[in-house]
């Protein structure tokens, strides 16, 4: 029997996710058809993709660009989502700009293959209820909550606890005293993976791994108490489930973003991709788990004690972060001031505890406006 071909929609083609997904395409031209590209700056590196893939729309921020195509221009992120040629959108966009299209995506009928950890920790509560609502799922991209989805599948028990792991990000081996004067070149070298600036410097802060607890908090519907979070150098096991009865299922893998973008594009299909590293446990040798030195990584304690908050908190979480990590990259503040970016910020917030989809992005809009005005930065 024939498989289905799923024609996809990129949103976000020329970033990291959005490179390695193409990569992915690449190895299944049978299964998987590029049916639409959305990017914003790196004009040369779309030309490309599109010349490639020739997919038939194209969504770019400069408008003159597109004529030169022979593609259809969307109007916006939220068209292409729901346009009908496409079975399933990864959205591996930026902050709140994924938001929308995702609950596009969901009710027009797609699944969501989902790289935008922000879109959950901005709007939680108001996506799953839409996946819930128009029977559509939420796929998640990022390892760990990949790892958690994975280790779940086929599995109908009570669990006891998730176990998400840690690589401990670029300074994992310093004290926070050693910190102050760490340049943006030194934060971007992840000891395991390679990733986009942003999400780089959030594994640096951990961050990042706040935001994982709160997005397993809505993807999984697990109570925040319920979630563990290990250092694990090796970011071999990408995260962990215990069941009530004690038994604890892992997921393992070389640190690949192309594994999970895999599995998610091609769900519930299992293929080899010769493109893929193999995972050799001879090789690896030993895997090691230590607990999380909260004095390293104050971010870690306030973003999550923000996140569990609820109401508009998060969105203003993640609208000060990503003005504090975009303020420390360009050289304005030091590292050890993102912390203080973010809680200065977030003393000024007045939230909405019952918020509307609106009042989430005004939420974050207004937290990436004041993150400056706040500490005096133009």
């Amino acid at each position: 029997m024939a498989q289905q071909v799923k024609r996809i929609a990129i949103l976000g083609s020329t970033g990291s996710i959005g490179t390695q997904a193409l990569d992915v395409a690449r190895a299944f031209p049978d299964r998987l058809k590029v049916t639409a590209l959305a990017a914003g700056r790196n004009l040369p590196l779309l030309e490309r993709q599109v010349a490639e893939f020739q997919p038939g729309y194209v969504l770019c921020s400069d408008r003159e660009y597109l004529p030169r195509q022979n593609v259809i221009a969307c109007a916006s992120l939220e068209e292409m989502a729901a346009l009908p040629e496409v079975d399933i959108v990864l959205v591996a966009t930026v902050g709140s700009t994924g938001l929308r299209p995702v609950l596009a995506a969901l009710e027009t009928g797609k699944s969501v293959a989902l790289a935008n950890k922000e879109v959950l920790i901005m709007a939680g509560e108001q996506v799953m209820a839409a996946s819930r609502r128009f029977d559509n799922p939420i796929l998640p991209v990022d390892s760990e909550p990949s790892a958690i989805w994975q280790c779940l599948v086929g599995e109908d028990q009570p669990i006891r606890r998730l176990i998400i792991t840690a690589s401990g990000g670029a300074f994992r081996d310093r004290s926070w005293d050693e910190l102050v004067d760490v340049t943006p070149a030194e934060a971007l070298r992840h000891p395991t993976w390679n990733m986009g600036r942003k999400i780089t410097i959030d594994c640096a802060t951990l961050v990042n791994k706040a935001f994982e607890v709160i997005e397993a908090h809505w993807l999984f519907d697990t109570p925040y108490e319920d979630i563990d979070v290990v250092v694990h150098r090796e970011s071999i096991v990408h995260s962990m489930v215990e069941f009530a009865d004690g038994s604890v299922k892992a997921q393992l893998g070389p640190p690949d973003m192309r594994f999970p973008i895999q599995y998610a594009l091609l769900y519930p299909e299992r293929t080899h991709n010769h493109r893929l590293p193999s995972f050799d446990p001879v090789q690896i040798g030993t895997l090691t788990f230590e607990a999380m030195n909260s004095k390293l990584y104050p971010s870690f304690e306030l973003a999550l004690e923000v996140g569990r908050r609820g109401g508009t908190w998060p969105a203003a979480l993640m609208g000060a972060d990503e003005v504090a990590v975009g303020l420390f990259l360009d050289g304005q503040i030091k590292f050890t001031e993102i912390p203080e970016v973010i809680r200065t910020t977030l003393a000024d917030h007045a939230p909405v505890m019952e918020p509307s989809l609106d009042d989430v992005i005004r939420a974050a809009d207004w937290a990436s406006r004041h993150a400056r005005t706040a500490i005096g930065v133009p």
